[in-house]
C-alpha cells in the first residue's frame, strides 16, 4: 500500500459504521484476497490504511497483504457472533489467498501415513505435501493426539516414527526390540501383509477419532461464540474447516479401497459372534443424546447397512416431552418415537440397536419398547469410558480386545452417532445466533418473533419473502411487513 492512501479509500473509511461486520479486502484486479471480521468496521478497516502501516507490521505476510489492497467491501451485521459465522461462510465461498496462509501459519499437527513404504508408519508433521500419503488432522490438541498415537501402537501393533523394525531371514519383520515386545500387545514378528492389515485398521480408528473430535470442535466453537470468546471461536473454526477438508479427502480415498467390503464382512461376523446373534447384523441403528450444559438437548440416530453408513437412514430428534437435562428420559423418548413409527408403518426393525451409554441408557431404551408393547430387537449399550458392551439381560458386561474387528465396527457406529448429534446441537445454536437479528426490530416481541420464524421456517426464507408474503403471517399488517422487509434487507 503506498504511503499516501487514495482519496476514495479515505472517503470509504470515513463512511464506515461503528458496528460489527465482515470486510473483504480486494487487489487491483478486484479479487478478494482477505476476509476478516470486526467488532467495529470503522476502526478495524481504517487501521489497514494508517500512514506507514505496511512498514511497521512485523509479519511479512501481513505487510504483503496491506501492500496489495486497493479496495474493500463490507457486510454489516447485528452482532459479533453473526460476524463470526458470516466470516466463516465467506472464507469457504471465496477461499482468499491470505486467509489460507494465516490458517497454515498456525501449523497444527497432522498425522501422515505413507502407504508406499514397505512398513507404513504413523508420523507427526506440520506440513501437508501434495503426495500420495494419507493425512489425518489437523489436531488442535497435541497432547491428546500423542496419547492417541500411543494407544494405537498398543491397540493395533503399528509403528510410529521412532520405530526400528528388523527384517528376519525368512522375510518376516520383527517390529520392536525385546523390551518393546513386552510392552506392546499382539504378535511382534509378522509378515508385511499382516502388518498392512493392522495399518488399515488403525487408519479406520484414527478417522473415527477425527470425526469425534470434529463434532466436539464444532460444539466448542459455537459455545465460544455464544460466550463472546471470538478469537478462540475463530481459531476453532479454522481448525474445523481444515479437519473437514481432510475427512472429505479421506472419504474419497476409501471409496477406491477394494479391500473394504471384505473387512466389513469380517467385522459384521465378529459382532455376531461376540454378541451371540443369530446372524450378522446387516442393519444397525445407534442412538446418542447431546446437550451443552443442559441446554439444546437433542438426539441422533444413525444407521449402518452392511457395515457402512447409510446416511439416507439417519434421523435427528428435538426433545419434546420435557425441558431440561435428563439423558434417560431423552433416550426413552427418541427410541420410542423411532420404533413406534416403524411399527405403525409396518417396516422391519434393525438387526441390532446400539445405545451410546451404560446400563441406565440401555434400561431407558428397553423401557420404551415395553411401554409401547413392542418386542425389542437385539439391543446393547457401548459405555465409552472402558468401551464396555452392556447387555439388557443378566449377561455380564463384555470387554472385547481393543483390536477386535467387531468392537471397532461398534465404535465407528457409536462415534458417527455422536458426531451427528453434536452437529445437530451446533446447528441449533448457530441458528439461534442468526435469528437474534430480529431482536433489534422494534415492537416485535418474543411470541411474534417465534410465530414469524415458525411461519417461514427460517430467517433466510423470511428475508427472501415479499412484503405481501410477510403481511400474510400472523400478527403483521402491510405497513409493519414493509418496514420489516426493509430492516432485514438493509446493507
Amino acid at each position: 500500500m503506498p504511503a499516501s492512501v487514495p482519496t476514495n479509500l479515505k472517503e470509504k473509511c470515513r463512511a464506515l459504521p461503528d458496528k460489527p461486520g465482515v470486510y473483504l479486502m480486494k487487489d487491483r484486479l478486484g479479487r478478494i484476497i482477505y476476509v476478516g471480521k470486526a467488532k467495529s468496521l470503522k476502526k478495524r478497516v481504517s487501521s489497514y490504511f494508517q500512514r506507514g502501516r505496511a512498514r511497521t507490521v512485523a509479519q511479512p505476510k501481513i505487510r504483503a497483504l496491506i501492500s496489495l489492497i486497493t479496495d474493500f467491501d463490507i457486510h454489516e451485521v447485528k452482532s459479533e457472533p453473526e460476524a463470526l459465522l458470516l466470516e466463516g461462510k465467506l472464507i469457504k465461498q471465496w477461499r482468499p489467498r491470505y486467509n489460507t496462509d494465516f490458517t497454515d501459519d498456525k501449523r497444527f499437527l497432522l498425522v501422515r501415513v505413507d502407504e508406499a513404504e514397505e512398513l507404513p508408519r504413523f508420523r507427526l508433521t506440520r506440513l501437508r505435501k501434495d503426495d500420495r500419503s494419507r493425512y489425518f488432522g489437523p489436531f488442535a490438541h497435541s497432547g491428546l493426539l500423542r496419547k492417541t498415537l500411543a494407544q494405537m501402537r498398543r491397540q493395533f501393533g503399528v509403528l510410529l516414527a521412532d520405530s526400528t523394525p528388523t527384517r528376519l531371514p525368512d522375510g518376516t519383520w520383527k517390529l520392536y526390540d525385546d523390551v518393546r515386545e513386552e510392552i506392546y500387545g499382539g504378535e511382534n514378528v509378522v509378515t508385511g501383509e499382516t502388518y498392512r492389515a493392522r495399518v488399515a485398521a488403525a487408519c479406520e480408528f484414527l478417522e473415527g477419532k477425527s470425526r469425534e473430535w470434529l463434532a466436539s470442535l464444532r460444539a466448542e466453537m459455537v459455545a465460544a461464540a455464544a460466550q463472546q470468546a471470538f478469537e478462540k471461536a475463530a481459531e476453532l473454526r479454522d481448525v474445523v474447516f481444515a479437519l473437514e477438508e481432510t475427512l472429505r479427502k479421506t472419504r474419497r480415498f476409501e471409496r477406491g479401497d477394494p479391500t473394504r467390503p471384505a473387512r466389513d464382512e469380517e467385522a459384521l461376523r465378529a459382532v455376531q459372534e461376540a454378541l451371540g446373534l443369530e446372524a450378522p447384523p446387516r442393519a444397525m441403528e445407534c442412538f446418542d443424546i447431546s446437550h451443552i450444559s443442559g441446554t439444546f438437548v437433542v438426539a441422533s440416530m444413525v444407521r449402518f447397512a452392511e457395515g457402512r453408513p447409510d446416511k439416507a437412514g439417519y434421523r435427528r430428534f428435538a426433545i419434546k416431552s420435557f425441558v431440561g437435562n435428563d439423558d434417560f428420559r431423552a433416550m426413552e423418548e427418541v427410541v420410542g418415537r423411532r420404533y413406534r413409527r416403524l411399527a405403525d408403518e409396518q417396516k422391519p426393525f434393525p438387526d441390532l440397536v446400539v445405545i451410546d451409554g451404560g446400563r441406565g441408557q440401555v434400561g431407558a431404551a428397553l423401557k420404551a419398547f415395553y411401554t409401547l408393547g413392542l418386542n425389542p430387537p437385539p439391543l446393547v449399550g457401548l459405555a465409552k469410558q472402558q468401551e464396555t458392551v452392556i447387555f439388557p439381560d443378566a449377561r455380564a458386561p463384555l470387554n472385547l480386545p481393543l483390536a477386535h474387528p467387531g468392537l471397532r465396527l461398534l465404535q465407528r457406529l457409536r462415534d458417527e452417532a455422536h458426531r451427528f448429534a453434536n452437529t445437530y446441537n451446533a446447528d441449533l445454536r448457530s441458528k439461534k445466533i442468526r435469528e437474534s437479528v430480529l431482536d433489534d426490530f422494534p415492537g416485535l416481541g418474543p411470541k411474534r418473533r417465534a410465530a414469524l420464524l415458525a411461519h417461514f421456517g427460517s430467517l433466510e426464507k423470511l428475508r427472501a419473502a415479499s412484503t405481501e408474503e410477510i403481511a400474510a403471517a400472523p400478527g403483521l399488517g402491510p405497513k409493519r411487513a414493509g418496514e420489516l422487509r426493509v430492516f432485514l434487507n438493509q446493507p
